[in-house]
Order: C-alpha cells, then structure tokens, then sequence
C-alpha cells in the first residue's frame, strides 16, 4: 500500500515555493493514484484580497463568500498537490478540464476555515491521463464547501479503464445573454490569489512559445465573470453546485460571447471567443 504523503500549513503556502518545485527536474514515480494530502487549517480571509477578487470579476460584495471564491484560495493547496514530486507529472504539463464546486451552505467572511486539497484517483484515457483532486472547507467540523477539479496531462499511460467516467457538456445554451472583453489587467493580482504564477497567464512571449497568440487568462477568474452576469448566481447564502466543462482558453484581450438557458432551478451557460469556439461550458443548479 503507498504511504501517505501529509502537506500541512499554518500560513499561506508559498506560491514561489512551489512554484520552483514544479520546474526542477525530478524523477517521478509514475503512480497515477499517488495519495497526497494538504492541510491549512485556521485560514482566515483577507478582506482586502476579497475585495480585489470581487473587482476583477465583477461579483457583488455580500456577508458571506461567494461560491466561486473558495476554489481561488484553495487553489494554493491543489498547486501544493501537484507540484509535489511523488506527482506523477511536471505541472507545466497538466490543464484543467472540469470544475464541479457545491457550497453547502453559506460561509461568512470572518470564518476560521480547515481546507484540504488530496488526490483521488487518476485514471488512463485514450489521449492520456486524468486526475482529480477533491479540496474541502470545513468550519467548525462540518462541510459548507467542496470542489472535484479533473486536470489532463498527454501521454501514454496504458489502457484506458472501460469504468472510467465519462462527463457530458451540456447540449443546449440558450440565446444570447452577455457579451464583453475581459480586462487585459490584474493577471499577476489573480495569480496572487490562487498562487498560480504560471508563465502562460502572465507573458505574451511565454504563451507563444507554447503555441498560443497570447497569454491566456486564469480559467477561475473568467467563471467568476460568468458568474457575475447569470441570474441569480450571487444569491449569497444559497446553497449551489457549478459543473464547468473548460473547452478551451480565452487568450487576453479577446471578445468573448455568452449564451444562457435558465430554468426553475438549473441554468446553462456556454462562453464562445470569436469564431465560434467554445471555452467554457457550464450548469449552476440550485438545491431545493
């Protein structure tokens, strides 16, 4: 059985840290199921850092958190996770494809906050390998927030398991429900929050170098835009679950387009960057 390797912070991990830990070459061990924890107990939010993350995206202040910021303070301990080298990737090598966030129940702004980030499974696919990492906040023993983040990395990495889970987009998005440019501004702040200084979302020579036009934007600040303009998505205090499937980047600088189905309790949103590509493509359900 592989022992389990214990990440534990009383402060915010240090994003330089681990962010050198991830591009110095280390011999990994291949297994896709490593079992890595980290723990940050007692987090408490900077109001100031809130503030700032609700300008970027445009998300309403309120009492309590909103639904998506959780996973930008968590983020640190996922980065913590995979740039550790019993990590069977480089994290230059991984992207994320699919956010499912389900807050369950309202976090005020001065909760002391457990979090922990941990490896699932992860799992051969035909074009490589997926794994997910589960990050949990817990005030005062009980749950009131929890994300499962799928990451993709090439390769090979044998056959693909007939079991492995197979997640849908959603078919249908709605007419036409927002359109705008992101603010070619605040990447380093961003990257500030989640402790993801990755190259590809600061420097436009970096993303070319890689094969894109330009840099690219963090992929939870533009949820956090779609958020901002989705009917009744900033009901702070409501219980809510996102599932986003990221279908692609949103280099900086581009238009991009939002379509919009809402029902009783389900909305359906998909966000295109000129032509039609899509780059994101989510559902935000509200619990009875």
């Amino acid at each position: 059985m592989t022992d389990v390797i214990e990440l534990s912070y009383r402060r915010r991990p240090s994003s330089l840290r681990y962010m050198l830990r991830g591009v110095i070459p280390t011999r990994r061990s291949g297994d896709l199921s490593p079992q890595i924890v980290a723990r940050w107990n007692d987090h408490r939010v900077d109001p100031r850092q809130l503030a700032s993350f609700l300008e970027i995206t445009g998300l309403p202040a309120g009492p309590v958190l909103p639904l998506p910021y959780p996973h930008v303070f968590g983020f640190r301990l996922a980065m913590a996770v995979l740039t550790h080298p019993a990590f069977p990737v480089p994290i230059w090598r991984v992207l994320q494809t699919r956010n499912h966030l389900t807050q369950h129940r309202p976090i005020a702004i001065d909760s002391s906050l457990d979090i922990e980030s941990r490896v699932l499974e992860g799992r051969p696919t035909p074009k490589g390998a997926e794994f997910d990492l589960r990050t949990t906040v817990h005030v005062d023993s009980a749950l009131v927030w929890e994300s499962l983040v799928t990451f993709f990395t090439r390769g090979r990495f044998g056959e693909p398991s007939p079991d492995s889970p197979h997640v849908c987009s959603p078919a249908e998005f709605g007419p036409l429900a927002a359109e705008w440019t992101p603010r070619n501004a605040g990447h380093w702040r961003f990257g500030g929050f989640t402790g993801d200084y990755n190259g590809i979302h600061l420097w436009d020579a970096y993303a070319r170098r890689l094969g894109f036009p330009r840099a690219l934007f963090h992929p939870q600040r533009i949820l956090g835009e779609c958020l901002s303009r989705l009917p009744g998505a900033c009901s702070h205090g409501t219980p809510q679950r996102l599932d986003a499937w990221l279908k692609g980047p949103v280099p900086h600088g581009t238009p991009v387009r939002m379509h919009e189905a809402s029902g009783t309790d389900e909305t359906i949103f998909a966000l295109f960057v000129e032509p039609e590509r899509p780059c994101i493509v989510g559902r935000l359900t509200m619990p009875a």
